[in-house]
């Protein structure tokens, strides 16, 4: 399969304007027009080519994919590739590829697929700019660069509040943002952060970062909830206490009621986890009283003490 210089075979510089290619197509097609050149199979092979030189840079898309294209195919030849290895997985820069069917050029009401049928466009347009989905996702997968997975571990601070983290892949250093709200076992998407393409100027591969959360030692997360485990002096929970909490970096203030037994639960709502990339919503946080016996008390103290229990059996 060779290469189509469609600005040869129009006659127009590179950097021509879309009415010069215009003109040159003009004058080309009403030159080698079939209904003026019946039987003649020369002119009907020229003006196959013209309109389809045409049909590719008359559309700004098709030309700024054709000219990429032609940049790539002349380095790709220059470091000694073979043209049919690039041909064979060739795709636009950003991924894309040419899945729509080949759009009808009409001069003076003629149209060109009425005459030649889609067999009329060379080998090298259907491979480039048309063409079935197989054929293109098999191109764009066959140039794209490999995805690379790998893990991060982080704490349950960081995962309420989020970080910035530096990852190493491949001798490369990214700086990676955690939202807050993150899961675990939540993939993080880093595109073109992969693996080179197999073709000059393809598009790289992607980097999937797995969020890995350490276990803490007194919250346990479900979802965007938290639980919380509070130890409490027996004489707070009899007495009732307002007490601080510092939950992931956030103090809390929590009253204890008089009269509390251990395994108590409250449920403090909004004061959980916040919601992943809606960090104005958060989930409920639960808080679970373990009471604890004060030591080293006195004798005298638990005199009274006993005279108290006693009293109160």
């Amino acid at each position: 399969m060779e290469y189509k210089d469609y600005y040869k075979i129009l006659g127009v510089p590179k950097n021509a304007t879309a009415e010069d290619i215009k003109k040159a197509y003009r004058k080309l097609a009403k030159q080698y027009h079939p209904d003026k050149n019946p039987g003649d199979k020369a002119a009907e092979a020229k003006f196959k080519e013209i309109s389809e030189a045409n049909e590719v840079l008359s559309d700004p898309e098709k030309r700024k994919y054709y000219d990429q294209l032609g940049a790539d195919w002349a380095k790709y030849s220059q470091y000694g590739g073979n043209p049919e290895d690039f041909m064979r997985g060739y795709t636009y820069g950003d991924g894309r590829s040419w899945q729509q069917q080949y759009r009808t050029q009409r001069e003076g009401g003629f149209s060109f697929d009425d005459i030649f049928g889609e067999g009329g466009f060379s080998d090298f347009f259907k491979y480039f700019f048309g063409g079935n989905e197989y054929a293109s996702s098999r191109r764009a997968t066959a140039t794209r660069g490999q995805d690379y997975e790998t893990e991060m571990e982080i704490s349950l601070e960081d995962a309420a509040n989020g970080a910035t983290r530096i990852l190493s892949v491949m001798d490369k250093k990214l700086r990676i943002k955690i939202k807050p709200g993150v899961a675990d076992g939540q993939v993080l998407k880093l595109t073109g952060h992969g693996g080179e393409s197999s073709v000059p100027g393809g598009p790289k591969g992607d980097l999937f970062v797995k969020i890995k959360i350490k276990p803490h030692k007194n919250i346990e997360r479900k979802g965007n909830d938290l639980y919380y485990t509070l130890p409490v002096n027996s004489f707070a929970a009899m007495l009732g206490e307002k007490v601080t909490m510092h939950v992931l970096g956030t103090d809390i203030a929590f009253s204890i009621p008089k009269g509390s037994d251990s395994g108590k639960v409250f449920r403090l709502k909004g004061k959980g986890m916040p919601v992943y990339d809606q960090p104005e919503q958060r989930g409920d946080l639960y808080v679970t009283l373990q009471l604890y016996s004060p030591k080293n008390i006195s004798e005298e103290d638990l005199a009274i003490i006993r005279r108290l229990a006693e009293k109160y059996k």
